[in-house]
């Protein structure tokens, strides 16, 4: 789990400043959990943290977070990109409806390194989505179960 302590200290690590802008930003990563904010609700949520803070500079400080892996950066053709400040393994759930990002933990995770070795392929990121509605979203029917791919154990 990420703490603003961890993130300043990754940035350190790193060569990178710290400054007001990023401290917002960091601030809004932690407030908002596993909630997967676009670069538009970190701008407006820092924005009241951090007066002077612009929306170029999100952006900048975002991507930087992201290519210095402290986040990872979720691009999509079709919605706004996302951040994900979990980078263990797991599966992104997106709702097609509300577009809300939920994580999913893998109980079983494939080893980059004996793929590499079996296929000589070398993985630079992972990312694993199942598209679909959330709970909220959810189409219902008579049965009650809208077209989706049935639960076998939820």
């Amino acid at each position: 789990m990420m703490t603003k302590k961890s993130i300043i200290s990754q940035l350190r690590k790193k060569g990178l400043k710290v400054t007001p802008q990023r401290l917002a930003i960091i601030d809004v990563l932690i407030e908002q959990g596993d909630s997967h904010p676009g670069a538009s609700l970190f701008y407006k949520k820092a924005k009241k943290k951090r007066k002077s803070l612009s929306l170029s500079t999100t952006y900048a400080t975002l991507n930087e977070f992201s290519r210095h892996g402290i986040i990872k950066t979720l691009q999509f053709d079709k919605m706004e990109d996302r951040y994900d400040g979990n980078l263990e393994e797991h599966i992104n759930l997106i709702c097609e409806r509300c577009k809300k990002i939920l994580d999913y933990n893998v109980p079983i995770t494939v080893d980059p390194k004996r793929v590499m070795k079996k296929t000589g392929f070398s993985i630079t990121d992972t990312r694993l989505e199942y598209y679909g509605y959330c709970r909220d979203c959810r189409p219902r029917t008579k049965e009650g179960r809208g077209k989706h791919i049935e639960e076998e154990n939820a």
